[in-house]
């Protein structure tokens, strides 16, 4: 029995890597937002690291910059569902891409104001 339950773990963990590297594979594709966000990525999580004078600071600006990225990921997902359903306009539809929008917004507001703190101030 527990090697059957080894072996199930071990293809949930398998299946769960290869379902989010198809969507991080997909959102590449298809988002050029996030195409840029990627590369400002490669740029600043290691200027982060390097920058950063402690543990935390290093994370602080590295992980904002991860922040950004994720919630990219998550604006695409409601857009994706959204337009899955229709292409009529529809109020609530334009509300979750706004939704979606300003999460994004406010994710790179949070990036310029870690940054600023920790390098500036």
């Amino acid at each position: 029995m527990a090697k059957n339950t080894s072996n199930l773990f071990r293809r949930r963990i398998v299946n769960s890597l290869g379902f989010s590297l198809q969507g991080l594979r997909a959102t590449f594709k298809e988002e050029e937002a996030f195409r840029v966000e990627i590369l400002l990525a490669l740029l600043l999580i290691p200027l982060g690291l390097y920058l950063g004078e402690t543990g935390v600071e290093k994370l602080l600006l590295a992980g904002s910059i991860l922040l950004v990225l994720i919630v990219e990921i998550l604006n695409s997902a409601v857009e994706s569902v959204v337009d899955r359903f229709g292409g009529e306009k529809h109020v609530l539809s334009g509300r979750a891409k706004d939704q979606g929008s300003a999460a994004v917004f406010l994710s790179l507001l949070l990036v310029l104001m870690v940054w600023a703190v920790l390098l500036f101030f």
